[in-house]
């Protein structure tokens, strides 16, 4: 199974007379007459029951207008995106709630919510009790492995949200106040229960379940997915070095049986992966999410790229200056002509091919940065008057909801960080194998009519040196940690990356201050529009000594450098606080009222 398409999901969100399903999820007509005696009468009903959770574990661009977890449109909050005026900020006090089933920007995770938690235990306990002697001892080990790797999947993003969370692995009785007013379980010992789950999944789900359901290889790419992100948490955070060995090792595990399947490889153009209308048997996706207006089943994202559409919030300086040349080398040692150049033109020439698949390729005024990314549409899509369907939420392209380039990133990342655990270090044919195949990912015609050509492959014995890179970071694992930036920019990574790397700094626009500015940009030739009365003493660039020159109707000619983001300031101070999501007042207060204690987490008070 190489796909996940969402007209399979016209199945029921099932009444059976118990919580934990999500009306809103997905349209479905309700089976009224089942109930919870009657209902789990064999494998189909059970594969009824896990469709619910499809939507909620892979999102892909969405539906309709839909936002949460949506790329582009959600994964706004890092330091690769700038908007006007003050970022974004963190939270700044407790809530008076977290009780939602709704996704939280700020920590690209779920709220305080445990109806799929118990919607999950409910399946569980049903197979177990209900639905096991109707089943072949195979199909038995399938749908349990199935039902644990959603439970793992739901527990892996409450712990990413709020580290400590109550972990819960059966049916609660609504009469049991001690345990469902029991406190935080410590998040390792949460993440042991998870990795316990995924192994289960992992050494039973059907390695094909048909078209368009999990198998063992999605269930794969998921564990290294998760595992990869605590075991890099355990290290940096907590310094449990066991149990971050643990974690990076099964990310290895399982990415690998992914590898050496032979089912998948790099075999598509970047640009093609997100603007298809159908990747159906693209080697490139390990799932993904297919639209189709006939069925009404449609999303926007790609109205946002459309170059005409707005995007208030926009990659940045800090972010452009991130990609590699294609020589290999970052811009400052580059030997490439004009690698040093900082304007799109220059860039889509000079840097690795993700850059001008990702961005187009001149500066764009309705970008709040003035870079603006069209990665998430078709090529023809761009200020075409003739295509409706990228005007609106009318979106058909499809979404690869899990890239085998991801697990090859995944892969590669946790085998060099456990080298510095006394781990096998990092070779040139691991090398090989991730980044180098990645890099030589086919390029359109588009791209190659630039100019464009494959970034040279990443030499063990010749790393980039960066000056830029952090002191406390090898040279490897900041090289690897750049193939993410440049490989999701817009998609699911880049907060969680920082995150568990313990790098929340790098939204410190301050002391990062390319987070604040666009490219390099000659107003009179790029965007002579912007030089109008309206914008004296608003619009401002900055030289590369520093110098900031504001327009004042006359230095038109002088209006070249770095673009100052309109009005542009810092975020408010924040700590590492941060790093975790506070527990909101109302579930604290909750527990109280009942004689329990809900504890906060470190530097959140009320």
């Amino acid at each position: 199974m190489k796909k996940y398409i969402i007209t399979l999901l016209s199945a029921a969100c099932i009444s059976v007379g118990f919580s934990g399903c999500n009306d809103d999820v997905l349209d479905r007509p309700q089976l009224t007459e089942m109930n919870d005696d009657n209902f789990w009468t064999g494998a189909e009903n059970l594969r009824m029951y896990a469709n619910q959770y499809y939507t909620n574990y892979f999102v892909g661009y969405n539906s309709a207008w839909g936002v949460d977890y949506a790329p582009l449109r959600g994964y706004t909050f890092s330091d690769d995106f700038t908007t006007v005026g003050v970022q974004s900020n963190f939270e700044t006090n407790v809530p008076a709630s977290k009780t939602s089933s709704a996704w939280m920007t700020q920590y690209q995770g779920p709220s305080w919510y445990f109806g799929r938690v118990r919607s999950i235990n409910i399946f569980i306990d049903r197979i177990e009790t209900k639905t096991k002697p109707k089943l072949t001892d195979e199909e038995y080990r399938h749908w349990m492995g199935i039902a644990r790797f959603f439970r793992g999947l739901e527990y892996s993003g409450l712990v990413g949200s709020f580290g400590d969370i109550p972990y819960y692995d059966h049916v609660l009785a609504e009469d049991d106040l001690q345990e469902m007013y029991k406190d935080r379980t410590p998040r390792g010992e949460v993440m042991d229960k998870v990795y316990d789950d995924f192994k289960y999944a992992f050494a039973n789900v059907r390695l094909n379940d048909g078209d368009q359901y999990a198998n063992r290889y999605v269930v794969a790419s998921f564990i290294a997915r998760w595992m990869l992100f605590e075991g890099t948490w355990q290290k940096y955070h907590k310094a449990d070095n066991t149990r971050a060995k643990k974690y990076l090792e099964f990310a290895v595990e399982a990415a690998q049986y992914v590898m050496s399947s032979g089912k998948y490889d790099i075999v598509t153009d970047f640009r093609s992966l997100f603007g298809s209308d159908d990747l159906k048997g693209n080697k490139d996706c390990i799932m993904y999410r297919h639209y189709d207006a006939a069925q009404s089943i449609t999303h926007s994202v790609a109205s946002y790229s459309n170059v005409e559409e707005s995007q208030t919030t926009a990659p940045n300086l800090s972010l452009a200056k991130a990609f590699i040349c294609n020589d290999g080398k970052v811009y400052q040692n580059s030997t490439l002509p004009d690698a040093d150049k900082l304007d799109v033109a220059s860039m889509v020439k000079t840097r690795d091919p993700r850059f001008e698949a990702t961005f187009w390729d001149k500066p764009v005024g309705n970008s709040s940065t003035l870079l603006y990314a069209c990665k998430f549409i078709s090529r023809e899509g761009p200020s075409n008057t003739t295509l409706d369907k990228y005007k609106s939420n009318t979106n058909t392209n499809d979404y690869p909801v899990m890239r085998y380039a991801e697990v090859l990133l995944n892969w590669i990342e946790a085998k060099a960080e456990l080298a510095t655990l006394g781990g096998a270090a990092v070779t040139q044919a691991d090398l090989d194998l991730s980044v180098n195949k990645i890099r030589n990912r086919p390029l359109d015609k588009v791209a190659i009519d630039k100019g464009v050509t494959k970034t040279a492959p990443m030499k063990l014995a010749a790393l980039p040196e960066d000056p830029a890179r952090d002191a406390d970071v090898s040279a490897l694992i900041w090289e690897i940690r750049r193939e993410r930036r440049m490989e999701f920019v817009f998609e699911h990574s880049r907060l969680l990356d920082i995150k568990r790397w313990k790098k929340i700094e790098y939204m410190n626009c301050t002391k990062y201050s390319d987070n604040l500015k666009g490219p390099w940009i000659n107003f009179k030739t790029d965007l002579p529009s912007f030089l109008k009365d309206s914008n004296k003493g608003k619009l401002k660039v900055t030289k590369r000594d520093g110098t900031v020159v504001v327009y004042n109707g006359t230095n038109g000619d002088d209006m070249v450098g770095f673009y100052n983001v309109e009005n542009a300031s810092d975020r408010q101070a924040f700590t590492d606080r941060v790093y975790l999501s506070p527990v909101g007042q109302g579930q604290i207060d909750a527990y109280a009222e009942k004689g329990f204690t809900l504890s906060q987490n470190p530097g959140w008070t009320n």
